[in-house]
C-alpha cells in the first residue's frame, strides 16, 4: 500500500513542538486537526481507564493508554486486545476488577502472539474482517519468553499488531534482568559487584531489528517522551494488513531507581543520547528516523538512574562510560540520527 500521504504528515508533525506552556489543553489543540492527539478528543475510547494500580510515574501505563486508544480510533473502536502476563496485565486487572474498556484477553507470559493469531483466525473464519487484533507484552514476554511465538507470527505474516512496552527488565517479578536490559545495569540478578559490575556485555537482543529481519510490513520504535509520534505510528500500523511491530520505551521508576517525575525526561534523554533510536521500517528497510534535536552525552541519561549509580562512584572504571557512549555513537551512525549540515531532516534514510 502507498504511504506517501502519511510520510508528508510525518514531516509536518515533526515540525510541531508540543510545549503547551501555560495551557491546560491536551494534545496541542492549536495544531491542525489532522495532527492533534487522540487524547484531545472528548469521545476518545479511554481504553485503559482509571482504577489501575500502576506505580506513580509508570511509563507503561501512559504508553498503553495512548497506543490502545490510537488503535481504537483507527479501527472505529472495533479492536480485541491480547495481553501477555506482566506488569501491564497485573496492575490493570487485579481479579475480579479490570481497568480495560475493550474486549481484552489475558494470555500466558510467552504465548500472546499465538493467542492473538488464534483470535484473528477465528474472526477471519467468521467473516469479521473489520475487527482488528492487537497483542501487548513487556520486554520479558516479548524478547525472551515469547520470542519464538512472535517470530512465528511474523513469519506467517498474521494480521496482528504487536506492541512491546520495553521497561528493560522483569519488573513485576522483582526487577530481574531481561534480554532488553542494557549493559552494566543493576538488576536483582545482575548485581553491581565484581570487576564487571551490573549486566554483562554481549548479551540481549535488538528486537526491532530482529522484527525487521522478518521483512514484515511495518516495524517502528517510539517512546513516551513523544506521545504524538507514538499515536502516529500506531495509526499508521493499523492501516496495514499483516504482521506489524511497535517497540515502545517506557521507563520504570521502580526498576530503574529514578524519581517518578522524570519518566518523560528519561525517555527523551534515551533518544537524544542515541541509546534508543526512534525510526520506522517497511518490508525490512528503514524508511524514516526521528532526528536528535539536542544531542546529549550518555552520562546525562544514566546519572538520574540508581541502576547505573555504580558507574559514577569514586574509582569507577571510566572506560565503561566510554564504551556505552560508543553504543550510542554507533546508533547515531547506523540510523543517521544527527543531520550533516544542509541535509533535509525529513528525508528517508537507509541503514548502514
Amino acid at each position: 500500500m502507498s504511504t506517501q500521504p502519511l510520510e508528508k504528515d510525518a514531516a509536518a508533525r515533526n515540525e510541531v513542538k508540543y510545549y503547551q506552556v501555560g495551557s491546560f489543553a491536551v494534545g496541542n489543540r492549536l495544531v491542525p486537526e489532522a495532527l492533534r492527539s487522540v487524547q484531545s478528543e472528548a469521545d476518545r475510547a479511554n481504553s485503559l481507564t482509571s482504577g489501575h494500580r500502576a506505580c506513580q510515574g509508570c511509563g507503561e501505563a501512559l504508553g498503553a493508554r495512548y497506543a490502545v486508544d490510537a488503535a481504537m480510533n483507527a479501527a472505529g473502536n472495533n479492536v480485541i486486545a491480547v495481553n501477555a502476563t506482566g506488569c501491564l496485565e497485573v496492575f490493570s486487572t487485579p481479579y475480579p476488577e479490570t481497568s480495560w474498556k475493550l474486549p481484552w484477553i489475558h494470555s500466558l507470559f510467552g504465548n500472546a502472539p499465538a493467542v492473538a493469531t488464534g483470535v484473528q483466525a477465528a474472526l477471519r473464519a467468521k467473516g469479521k474482517t473489520e475487527t482488528r487484533v492487537i497483542a501487548q507484552g513487556g520486554d520479558g514476554g516479548t524478547v525472551d519468553i515469547g520470542m519464538g511465538a512472535l517470530s512465528g507470527m511474523f513469519e506467517r505474516n498474521d494480521d496482528v499488531l504487536y506492541i512491546c512496552y520495553d521497561n528493560q527488565g522483569y519488573m513485576n517479578t522483582g526487577v530481574q534482568r531481561s534480554g532488553a536490559t542494557p549493559p552494566t545495569a543493576r538488576t536483582a540478578t545482575t548485581q553491581p559487584v565484581g570487576p564487571n559490575p551490573g549486566n554483562v556485555w554481549g548479551q540481549g537482543k535488538d528486537m526491532p531489528r530482529i522484527a525487521m529481519a522478518h521483512e514484515i510490513p511495518y516495524v517502528a520504535t517510539a517512546t513516551v517522551a513523544d506521545l504524538s509520534d507514538l499515536e502516529y505510528k500506531v495509526d499508521k500500523a493499523m492501516k496495514y494488513r499483516g504482521a506489524r511491530y511497535i517497540h515502545v520505551l517506557v521507563p520504570c521508576p521502580l526498576g530503574w531507581g529514578s524519581a517518578s517525575n522524570v519518566t518523560i525526561k528519561l525517555a527523551r534523554l534515551a533518544t537524544q543520547s542515541g541509546l534508543f533510536p526512534v525510526f520506522e521500517a517497511e518490508e525490512g528497510e528503514v524508511t524514516a528516523v526521528t532526528k536528535i534535536r539536542r544531542p546529549v552525552a550518555v552520562e546525562e541519561y544514566l546519572r538520574p538512574q540508581r541502576r547505573f549509580a555504580h558507574l559514577f562512584k569514586k574509582g569507577a572504571d571510566q572506560s565503561v562510560l566510554e564504551r556505552l557512549q560508543g553504543v550510542a555513537d554507533k546508533n547515531i551512525r547506523r540510523y543517521g540520527l544527527i543531520d550533516e549540515e544542509g541535509l533535509d531532516p525529513f528525508v528517508k534514510h537507509e541503514e548502514d
